[in-house]
């Protein structure tokens, strides 16, 4: 099981090496934003638990704000505006890091729990850290 992990891990990175060496400096620049802001963990294998991968990659690469509706572990749905940071792929599910600007404060949002979400068109200043420095700060 393990070497599977491995082996995804070392052919992701192959692809995103691929895809610099192709890209023009902009676009080059988000793919390695988005290498940076992007983790796996162990179960590399399951389902996908979002469509909403692709899109989230766009938003956090173009530094696009995002609408979501959320439901909490209580069952509580809340609609909120974020700054996508990171996204993190945990044993069990895809986890977006995102500055919450309803709690003025970097939050974890579970992928599957998003019950819809809007890419808006207004923008969001980079956060200057990277995510291991906000691993680093938070946790």
């Amino acid at each position: 099981m393990k070497n599977k992990d491995t082996s995804f891990i070392k052919d992701y990175s192959e692809a995103i090496d691929k895809i610099k060496a192709v890209l023009k400096q902009t676009d080059k620049d988000k793919a390695n934003l988005l290498a940076d802001r992007t983790r796996f963990e162990q179960n590399i294998n399951r389902e996908r638990s979002s469509n909403n991968i692709s899109e989230l990659q766009q938003a956090l690469t173009n530094f696009h704000l995002i609408r979501i509706d959320y439901t909490n572990g209580q069952n509580i749905s809340t609609s909120r505006i974020v700054e996508p940071f990171a996204l993190i792929s945990t044993t069990e599910n895809w986890l977006l890091i995102a500055w919450c600007r309803l709690r003025k404060e970097f939050r974890y949002f579970r992928l599957d729990r998003i019950t819809k979400m809007h890419v808006l068109t207004e923008k969001f200043e980079q956060h200057k850290m990277t995510l291991q420095e906000y691993f680093d700060k938070f946790y």
